[in-house]
Parts: C-alpha cells; sequence; structure tokens
C-alpha cells in the first residue's frame, strides 16, 4: 500500500475510537486515526471526545479510586499509539464513500481506505450563556449518570422539559437533597409516564415558565451557588439558590460528515445493523455515542469500539 492508502481510517477518537484503534492496530491492520482538533469544522471535534470536559470519571471499570476524564483519555491514546496507530491531530472534512477505496479528506490531506470507522461521537447541546462555560467542571454538567455522585446532599437544577431532563431529575433524587427542573415553558415534551413519574417524586419540584438567565458562584470554589431565573411570560428575575446546575436539552451527534452517504434516525444518529457496527455501506462502521442514543456511556462507547474493530479486521478478511 502506498503512503495515503490505508487499510483502516477511523475518523474520531474518545473511548470507542481508541479502543477501535487499539484493537485494529493489535491485528496489524496499521489504523491511520483522525483524532480531531484541526480547526477546519464548527463546531470543532474534540480529540478524546466529551471526557476532555469530564472532571471525574468513577464509573470506568480498573479504576477504584476514579480517574479524571482527560488523564484516561491520555491513557487511552498512548495506549493505541504504542500498538502502532498513526494518530493525526485533524478534523476531517469531506468523505467520498461511493466506491472503495474510501476517500478520505482533512483540508487539502487526503487519503483512500479500505474501510473506515466512525467515531466523531455527539456533542451535548449547551444553554450558550457566558456564566455556563464559565462553570463547566465546577458545578455545571450535562451528565447526571458521570457527575451525579458529586453533589450529595445539594440542591440542584435541571434545565430542559424532555424525557432526558426528567430521567436526570429522577437520577440525581439518589444524591441531591432536592432537584428543581426548570423549562421555559409550562408543558413539557417529555411522554406522560416520565413526567408523572417526576410529579410524584417528593425531592422533585417543578419551575416554569423560566429560562436560566445567568449562573452564580465563584471559583475555584464554591463553584455554582445559584441561578438567576427570567419568567419568559412576564419578564421579571429571581436567584434560586443551588449547588450545582444539570443541562438535559439534548445531545447532537456529529453526523453531519456523513449526510449524502449514510442513513440516520430522525435525531441524526448514524443507523447500524442491530447488533453490529455496520452501516448500509459495506465496509464503514460506526461505534459511540454518533450511532447510540440510549446508553452514552463511556464504557459503552468502548465497547462499540472494539466491535468496530472486529467487524472491520473480518470484512477486509472476506474481502482481501
Amino acid at each position: 500500500m502506498s503512503s495515503q492508502h490505508h487499510k483502516v481510517v477511523i475518523i474520531g477518537s474518545g473511548p470507542a475510537g481508541f479502543t477501535a484503534a487499539i484493537y485494529a492496530a493489535r491485528a496489524n491492520l496499521a489504523p491511520v486515526m483522525f483524532e480531531g482538533g484541526g480547526g477546519y469544522v464548527e463546531p470543532l471535534t474534540i480529540p478524546g471526545g466529551q471526557l476532555m470536559i469530564t472532571t471525574e470519571v468513577e464509573n470506568f471499570p480498573g479504576f477504584p479510586e476514579g480517574i479524571e476524564g482527560p488523564h484516561l483519555m491520555e491513557l487511552m491514546r498512548k495506549q493505541a499509539v504504542r500498538f502502532g496507530t498513526d494518530v493525526r491531530t485533524a478534523d476531517v472534512t469531506e468523505v467520498d464513500l461511493s466506491k472503495r477505496p474510501f476517500k478520505v479528506s482533512s483540508g487539502e490531506d487526503v487519503v483512500f481506505a479500505e474501510s473506515v470507522i466512525i467515531a466523531t461521537g455527539a456533542s451535548a447541546k449547551w444553554l450558550g450563556i457566558d456564566s455556563e462555560r464559565k462553570f463547566q467542571n465546577h458545578g455545571v454538567s450535562a451528565c447526571a449518570t458521570c457527575d451525579g455522585a458529586f453533589f450529595k446532599g445539594k440542591d440542584l437544577i435541571v434545565v430542559g422539559g424532555g424525557d432526558t431532563a426528567m430521567e436526570e431529575a429522577n437520577f440525581l433524587t439518589r444524591y441531591a437533597s432536592k432537584v428543581m427542573v426548570v423549562h421555559r415553558r409550562a408543558e413539557f415534551r417529555a411522554s406522560k409516564i416520565m413526567i408523572d413519574r417526576a410529579k410524584k417524586h417528593p425531592k422533585i419540584e417543578f419551575l416554569t415558565p423560566y429560562a436560566v438567565e445567568e449562573i452564580l458562584g465563584e471559583l475555584p470554589r464554591p463553584g455554582v451557588t445559584g441561578v438567576r431565573l427570567k419568567n419568559v411570560e412576564d419578564g421579571t428575575t429571581r436567584e434560586v439558590a443551588c449547588g450545582g446546575l444539570f443541562v438535559a436539552i439534548g445531545h447532537i451527534p456529529n453526523s453531519d460528515l456523513f449526510n449524502n452517504w449514510l442513513d440516520k434516525d430522525e435525531a441524526g444518529y448514524l443507523k447500524v445493523i442491530p447488533g453490529t457496527t455496520r452501516t448500509k455501506i459495506e465496509g464503514v462502521f460506526a461505534c459511540g455515542d454518533v450511532a447510540d442514543k440510549v446508553y452514552r456511556q463511556a464504557i459503552t462507547a468502548a465497547g462499540t469500539g472494539c466491535m468496530a474493530s472486529i467487524d472491520a479486521e473480518r470484512f477486509l478478511s472476506e474481502h482481501e
């Protein structure tokens, strides 16, 4: 093969991409990974994925004392490189999946691949206010399952009105003294069963119709201490004390790159054949959060990264 022709090209990193790279490299497939971060696209694909903005990870097996998200990604990256992965800090800007070898472009650089593993992940939707960015990892989170245990005994706010917000609120009652669900409309998009479950819980209350105008607090400690809410109907504001805020207004799969090539569901997640990571195009595989709207955990992403690599290895064996 030429220097621009590869057996496996991995688009994206994170637990899914790095796990796929580890397995592919150990199978002597010499994978090339575009981990993101090249600055070509907006929003930027973060090298290492969503765990790069997660302070502490306590539910990833093998780390009984927990591990910081960026450190975990650094270890995975080192392991992938150790086995021979060519990791390139660049964003893929265009793909041509019309025939093999597939064409993968990063700016002016072009490579060709006999198989492609997509691990571009998903991005949490944020409120888009300055104070939100300021307090990320200091009391502002987009994942209750990841970070809820750090807020024991505190009053918490969940922003959102869909099933995700109700699930996050119910989950956080395990740790919080009180959970306040803030939503800009009086009606909720969540299913009736989810709304009823939340309304019956003694720790959950609802604040509507309010939008978060500003997150209050101090850095580095104590972090978030409250929020200023604005009533969207009459314009009045009020301040509510809390020890943390969880944004639960959904996720956006980073799948736009594949609009012309692959099937997606109504939310934009790539469709795969159930029980596999195979897409509708032979030789193209999808793993991690770009294809998973249900679990969205680091460990499940890593598991599907392993699956994608094995699927790719078997595909190449059958077609060589």
